[in-house]
Order: C-alpha cells, then sequence, then structure tokens
C-alpha cells in the first residue's frame, strides 16, 4: 500500500507521523524498549499533543531479533495469531543487550541490533563481523492514517545497492520481487496473475537475512516501488511486529526460520512416485479408473498413487464426502482392487459444505458452520451453491470435520487433496472470536492442519501427506503443496516454477504442479516437456480439468518419456529422499533455486527457470517445442547424468534436446546414489545401489537413509594417490562405484576404483 505522492508529498487523505527521536529508553538484560516521539522536541509543550511510538525490541529465537512497534496499546487483540514453536520464552535465546554511551545493542546469535540515540531515530541491523545487513532510517517507523478512517502501521527496511528481494509466498510474478508491490492476501486467482494461494509474509535478501512480519492478516509490500532503497511494509493495525532473521548464507536464513515456524515434515517415500487423476470435469467412473490403471500397467508406466477428484461425490454435495452411488456403487470394493495392485489412493476434498449436502443440517445445527454477525450462516453460490463454510476456530467443528473423513480412510483411502481455503470471507463472526481480517489467511493453517493431523494419527507419523493449494506461514508443517490451475502452455510451465522458487525460499520444502497444466488440453509438446519437469519435482502429478492426462492421449513417444522419467525418479530415490530428509531436518527445500546452493555466485541471482533438485543435480526444464534451451552453470565440470557429457563453468550455456533429454547436471565433487529398483519409488536403495561418483568428489560423506529418513547407511570416497577408495559403514551390502569419465568396480566395505 502507498501513502506518499512522490517523494515529497502524501497522498490524499493520508497523515503520516514518524518516528523521529528516543525520548526514553527501559534496557533490561535480553531486550530494550524505546520510546520515540514523532517530532523533534525542543521544549516541554512539544511533549503536549503528540504521539509517542512505543518500540519493543527482542529475541525469540537464536539468531532472530524482533521488533514490535505500538502506537495505542489499548485495541482488544482478537487474534489469530501465527503458532511459532520455536520462540523460546521459557529458557530464553541466549540474546543480551550492551550499553556504551549512547548505544545500545542487543546481540542474539551472529546478530546485532544497534540504536544510538545521539542522532535522529533509526535502527540497524549487523551480521556477526560487524557488517551492516539493513537498517530502519528516517520513516521507518510510523504510523499513518487514511481517509477513510483506517489506521496503519508502517515499517521500512533499507536495500543495498543491488540487493535482491525473494519469496513472500508462491507468486507467480516476477522471481527477484524488487519494485513491486505485493499484498499478502489469500485469493483464488490461478497462476497467472499477482494474486497468490500461498501467501507468506517472509522475504529473504540477497545479502544474507530475511525478514518476518508477524502478522497473519493482511500485510501490504512495497519492495523497492513507493521508496526506491526501501522494503515497505504495513498493517491496518495499531502494533506492527517483524522478526529480522540472521544468516548469513540463505540457507542459514530459511533453517532460522523454519525452526521459529515449523520445519515440514517428512512425506512418505510412497508419495515421491507418481500420480494420476481422473482430472476434474471428465466423466469417469470405476470401469474409466480401471482403464487408466491398465493402459499405465500395459504401458509399463510405474504408477504410485491414483486420485479422485471432486465428482467422486455427487454434484452440488461438495461436500459430504459420500462416494457417488451411481458412478461408484462398490466404493470399499473398488479401493480394494487398486490397492491389490500396490497403488495408494487420493481423494479430494474442500473446507466447504454445500447447501444440499446432508452435512449442511448438521453442521448447522450444531454450530460448526461459520456465520454472520446477525446469526445467519454465511452463504454464497460461488463454486457450490448455497455453500457454507466449516469453522476450524471451534474444536468441535474440528472434531466432526474429521469424524467424516476417518470412514474414507478406513475404506482405504490413503492421503486427500485439501483444495480451496482462499476465499474466506471477512464480514462473519468466528466460534472462538477471532478477528475476521486476520483469519482470512490463517484459516487455511487450521484446515490443513486439521486434516493433516488426522491422517498422522490414522496412517503413524511419517505416513501422512496431503496435496493442498492454500498455505500462509506455517503451512509448510503440512507438506506437500501443489501450484494450483495453471494453463496448458510453456508460458505456464515457467510461470508455475517461477511461484514453487519464490515458496521454496518461503520456508517450504515439497511442492509439485499440475503435469501438462490444469485448464485447456495441452498440445503434446507441452506435455513431453512438462513431463520431464514434472518428474524432476519434488512430487509428481498427472491432472486437468476437462480433459485427461493419461500419456497415451498425447502419442506413443509421450508414453516413452513418461516411463523414462518416472524409472529415472525412482532410481533417484535414495538421492531425493535423502534430500527431503534434509528438508525435513534443516528446512532446506529439496528444489532449490541456485541461489540457495551458491549464494556468492551473482550469475546464480536471478535466475528463475532453472534449480537444483536436491544438492548435486542441475534441471534446466526446456520451455519450447523445438529443444532449444539457455541455461547457467556455476563453477567446475558439470556432468550430465544421462548422456555423460561434460560442460564448464562458470558458463551460460544454450543446448538443444529431444523430449527424452533435458539439461540434467550433475555438480563437481557429487556422489549421486542411484538405486536398482526403476519400478517404485519406495523400494530397498541398498540392493543394487549404485555410487556415481565425480572425479573430484574427495574427503566427501553421503548418507543413503531408509524409508524413515534415518540414516541406513554411509559412504565415505578418500583419494589414494591415483585411486578413489569408497568405504560403506553401516551396511555390508555389495554396492557398485561407477567413476565418471572412468570404470566402476563393485564390492561390500570398502570399493577403490582407479582414476583416469
Amino acid at each position: 500500500m502507498k501513502f506518499t505522492d512522490g517523494f515529497w508529498l502524501m497522498r490524499d487523505g493520508v497523515d503520516a507521523s514518524y518516528a523521529t527521536e528516543v525520548r526514553d529508553l527501559h534496557v533490561s538484560d535480553d531486550h530494550f524498549t524505546a520510546y520515540a516521539a514523532v517530532r523533534h522536541v525542543e521544549h516541554r509543550g512539544h511533549t503536549l499533543n503528540s504521539p509517542l511510538l512505543t518500540v519493543e525490541c527482542f529475541s525469540p529465537a537464536e539468531g532472530v531479533i524482533g521488533v514490535r512497534a505500538t502506537h495505542h496499546a489499548g485495541r482488544a487483540h482478537a487474534g489469530p495469531d501465527f503458532d511459532l514453536p520455536g520462540a523460546d520464552s521459557d529458557t530464553g535465546t541466549g540474546a543480551r543487550t550492551r550499553r556504551d554511551g549512547s548505544v545500545t545493542e542487543l546481540t542474539s546469535g551472529p546478530l546485532t541490533l544497534r540504536l544510538d540515540r545521539s542522532g535522529p531515530w533509526g535502527l540497524t541491523f549487523l551480521d556477526g563481523d560487524g557488517r551492516r545487513l539493513t537498517s530502519v532510517e528516517a520513516k521507518g517507523t510510523a504510523f499513518a492514517t487514511t481517509g477513510d478512517g483506517a489506521h496503519h502501521m508502517v515499517a521500512q527496511l533499507a536495500l543495498g545497492v543491488g540487493e535482491n528481494v525473494y519469496g513472500l509466498g508462491e507468486r507467480f510474478t516476477p522471481y527477484v520481487k524488487n519494485g513491486q508491490t505485493v499484498d499478502i492476501w489469500q485469493a483464488d486467482g490461478g497462476t497467472s496473475s499477482e494474486q497468490a494461494y500461498k501467501n507468506v509474509p517472509f522475504y529473504l535478501s540477497s545479502r544474507g537475512y530475511g525478514v518476518f512480519v508477524n502478522h497473519p492478516g493482511k500485510v501490504s509490500f512495497e519492495v523497492g516501488s513507493e521508496s526506491v532503497g526501501q522494503v515497505q511494509f504495513s498493517v491496518e493495525d495499531q502494533t506492527l511486529e517483524y522478526y529480522v532473521v540472521a544468516g548469513p548464507t540463505p540457507k542459514d536464513v530459511l533453517a532460522r526460520y523454519t525452526a521459529l515456524t515449523g520445519r515440514p515434515a517428512l512425506p512418505p517415500a510412497w508419495s515421491f512416485g507418481l500420480w494420476l487423476t481422473t482430472s476434474f470435469c471428465t466423466s469417469y467412473d470405476e470401469e474409466t479408473v480401471t482403464s487408466f490403471v491398465d493402459g499405465m500397467a500395459e504401458r509399463n508406466i510405474p504408477l504410485s498413487v491414483f486420485h479422485f477428484d471432486c465428482f467422486w461425490m455427487r454434484e452440488y454435495q461438495w461436500s459430504d464426502f459420500q462416494w457417488d452411488p451411481e458412478t461408484f456403487p462398490d466404493p470399499a470394493g473398488m479401493l480394494a482392487r487398486l490397492k491389490e495392485r500396490g497403488l495408494r489412493i487420493s481423494a479430494w476434498i474442500n473446507p466447504y459444505i454445500a447447501q444440499k449436502s446432508a452435512l449442511f443440517a448438521e453442521g448447522a445445527h450444531h454450530g460448526y458452520l461459520v456465520r454472520r454477525p446477525n446469526g445467519d450462516i454465511w452463504q454464497w453460490d460461488l463454486w457450490q451453491a448455497g455453500m457454507a463454510l466449516v469453522d476450524f476456530t471451534n474444536p468441535d467443528a474440528r472434531a466432526w470435520f474429521r469424524s467424516k473423513l476417518k470412514p474414507l480412510l478406513d475404506q482405504g483411502v490413503d492421503c486427500f487433496k485439501t483444495d480451496f481455503g482462499e476465499r474466506v470471507p471477512t464480514d462473519v463472526v468466528w466460534h472462538d472470536g477471532s478477528d475476521p481480517e486476520r483469519m482470512h489467511n490463517y484459516y487455511a493453517q487450521l484446515y490443513n492442519q486439521c486434516v493433516f493431523e488426522l491422517l498422522e494419527k490414522e496412517r503413524g507419523a511419517g505416513e501422512a501427506v496431503l496435496f493442498a493449494r492454500s498455505a500462509t506461514a506455517g503451512g509448510q508443517q503440512f507438506p506437500v503443496h501443489w501450484g494450483g490451475d495453471c494453463f496448458a502452455s510453456f508460458n505456464a510451465m515457467a510461470e508455475s516454477l517461477r511461484g514453487g522458487l519464490s515458496l521454496s525460499l518461503s520456508g517450504f520444502g515439497f511442492w509439485s504442479h499440475d503435469i501438462g497444466g490444469f485448464e485447456g488440453t495441452p498440445d503434446p509438446d507441452v506435455f513431453k516437456r512438462w513431463l520431464a519437469f514434472g518428474l524432476l519435482s519434488s512430487h509428481s502429478r498427472l491432472h486437468g480439468n476437462m480433459s485427461y492426462r493419461v500419456p497415451w492421449e498425447f502419442g506413443d513417444e509421450a508414453v516413452d518419456v513418461a516411463r523414462q522419467f518416472t524409472e529415472l525418479k525412482h532410481r533417484l530415490m535414495p538421492y531425493l529422499y535423502g534430500a527431503a530428509a534434509e528438508a525435513h531436518r534443516t528446512g532446506t527445500p529439496l528444489m532449490r533455486p541456485m541461489l540457495l546452493e551458491f549464494p556468492d555466485d551473482p550469475g546464480c541471482r536471478t535466475l528463475d527457470r532453472q534449480y537444483m533438485l536436491g544438492p548435486d543435480l542441475l534441471v534446466a526444464p526446456v520451455f519450447t517445442a523445438d529443444g532449444e534451451v539457455e541455461f547457467y552453470v556455476p563453477e567446475g565440470t558439470w556432468t550430465h547424468l544421462l548422456t555423460g557429457a561434460t560442460v564448464t563453468g562458470p558458463a551460460w550455456r544454450r543446448e538443444r534436446h529431444g523430449f527424452d533429454s533435458l539439461p540434467l547436471y550433475v555438480r563437481p565433487g557429487a556422489v549421486l546414489p542411484l538405486g536398482a529398483d526403476d519400478q517404485r519409488p519406495d523400494g530397498d536403495w541398498l540392493e543394487g545401489l549404485t555410487l556415481l561418483v565425480q572425479p573430484d568428489a574427495d574427503g566427501r560423506t553421503l548418507t543413503v537413509p531408509d524409508l524413515t529418513g534415518a540414516p541406513a547407511a554411509d559412504f565415505t570416497v578418500v583419494r589414494d594417490g591415483r585411486a578413489l577408495r569408497v568405504r560403506a559403514s553401516g551396511t555390508d551390502r555389495p554396492f557398485r562405484v561407477r567413476l565418471v569419465g572412468g570404470g566402476s568396480a563393485r564390492g561390500a566395505g570398502e570399493v577403490t576404483v582407479p582414476l583416469p
């Protein structure tokens, strides 16, 4: 939201007051509070009829410093608030204050906040070496009122020369957010607009710090836009609280941020295989489903999960969680038959109850549906006729909602696609008294948490997985999330990737998208290129709207491409699940913007058409029919996984690939584990294991996980003269070492391969 009219003037109806000088300062051992006047106080008369801002500085976690600026503290606080599982209020964070003359400092881990009372109002954030990260300058702490009587708290943090800003949720606008206005407000806007399904008030800076605005409602960001040298953020409230998160690397920032807001759960290994759906508005019954599953088997395309989209329920009745008896007369038998074929089952749900659903009257009677201020149930006809919303602030409503899902789990459903949750009204009253404006974004968190916790209870820890569309800060705890409704085009494929990269820099570890696009029917060229991209993503799902996404609809070559990349993903599972376990432990996402792995390479700071899949695989999807692709390789010699060809960076590359290929390069110094089983994602990864070893991998240790993500075996590479020795620990099973550009050898315990 913009308040100024250029540099000198305010917009019509706007009045702003800025913290100008410190009038009082209270310092404790681990925090301090400054009282800032909004004018220069030259005599006692200036203390009258003038606001005083209260600015509290504290540390909620190691390496994180919070600033809370308040105008009027008496406003009633209705919630909700972000749940911050990493905030340490009991044992302390190790933060300490220091005073030296006019300077007061608060230090937490490698981060220091400095306030100097001798000059104008300002705060400076310093890294562990005393270098400035960012600062609050003359207009950086303020409140503004607008002509409609609204009161906004405003903050600004300075941008350095060449500093880039990333994140703010899953955004399909340009990957680098500089120059953009970003409103943190959930919306069902597809992937080709400025709106977003997943809004997260957190951004990451290329200078090695992050900023989290601790406000679940609407936060308006002006990223080098209203004031080109500042990131400005504002809320319509009397208090604004934000946290600066230390690095020094982007991975360190995400580690601290996800420790604070919650680490991603580890999805089960089976969920990394290929998902196939009925599509949305297509015609389908058990015969259709069986023909799809048979077709995949006949064409030797491994399939892991089958998903039933909305019309598994009767029309006009979403959700009643009852199978349509005309289309699926024997759901339990059908699911049993599918599971006999080794498939997991996913079912579509949403948090809305249509008026025709039998659950509408039941929910209304018990007070489980959101109401208007006059007591009426909130309803509209957009999406489902007369639909209402489940009130997840009511514990009984949450239990009721879970009780309707549990019979589906008993029938054989393994997971749920938790669709929607964005269009949440603000003219309502919530059971727990929550502020409707704050609940608009936060509703998705309660919805997904409710379903995820049911899955954990019924299936066990490590077996819960969603396919969720909406999310906010903390939503990364309930994976997986997918990119929503994209068109079936190369442009939409690229914008989907931009959204996924932005989400990954917002703390989310796992992400997917609709292979081939959702809206429209993809050209076979688009479909085949999207297959390679989709199967080299965290999670891989074939899904459409009005048309099916079975590969044979797009030609024999599409069948071959689907088979090839599904089998490749299965062979990569020892590597991918190791990276997934890392995401669970540290918050580093599985699909990584190049910036995360190469923060010191300026060439990587704006790349939005390629990524690292885990730490050691560079993926550059092809967004053209003719196979031409341009991408960047960082320093060193990289090896194409499929062909063995090498390229040396740093360099820009332009290549042409067939549909059975794309730029897929193994990082210098890498040890890449490849499983022998290419037919399933959750096989025995140590059986027939091959280690693809780069010649410069001396000193590298690789951990292969088991199906729980725990270490199953470690392999250490040591150079011994003109040979590489690979020593195994934790397993006595034989393995093969294949040296890039050299020979191979197989053995147990220790394997030696001569260097070329």
